[in-house]
């Protein structure tokens, strides 16, 4: 990852547009610990159904239940490091915030519709294993 070279410079459009190149919508580190925590549970699952609206991260198809892992940043949760606002293009960044909450909001809304619960695990969830254990074992058991 390219970085600022002081707390003072700035990503020139080149830089910034790579690094946001980089970030990665599927197997990121938050999923794989979930899918590593739920498979050591004894759990089996299904990555990503792209005919599941949202194409959650792990489906139970037999529980009719799934897992989305969030960014708390890039889905606006309410933590410390979601609530951060951006210094550069920051309207921008709000807006497309405020879509990514307001897609999620509506993604679950249709699973529900369709008789599935969902499971929303966030980011800054990941420093308390043995909590997130207990939470995928409560949901999925």
């Amino acid at each position: 990852m390219v970085k600022p070279r002081s707390t003072h410079d700035v990503f020139t459009p080149e830089d910034r547009s790579r690094v946001m190149r980089a970030v990665k919508g599927k197997d990121t580190k938050p999923e794989l610990i979930v899918r590593r925590l739920t498979h050591a549970l004894g759990y089996r699952y299904r990555l990503h159904r792209k005919d599941l609206p949202g194409s959650p991260d792990l489906v139970f198809a037999g529980r009719q239940k799934v897992i989305f892992v969030h960014g708390c940043f890039w889905h606006g949760h309410d933590c410390a490091r979601g609530s951060r606002q951006p210094k550069t293009n920051a309207e921008y960044w709000r807006a497309k915030i405020a879509r990514n909450a307001a897609r999620d909001a509506a993604n679950l809304k249709a699973l529900e519709a369709h008789g599935w619960r969902a499971l929303v695990i966030w980011e800054c969830e990941m420093k308390d294993r043995d909590a997130l254990a207990v939470r995928l074992r409560d949901f999925l058991g």
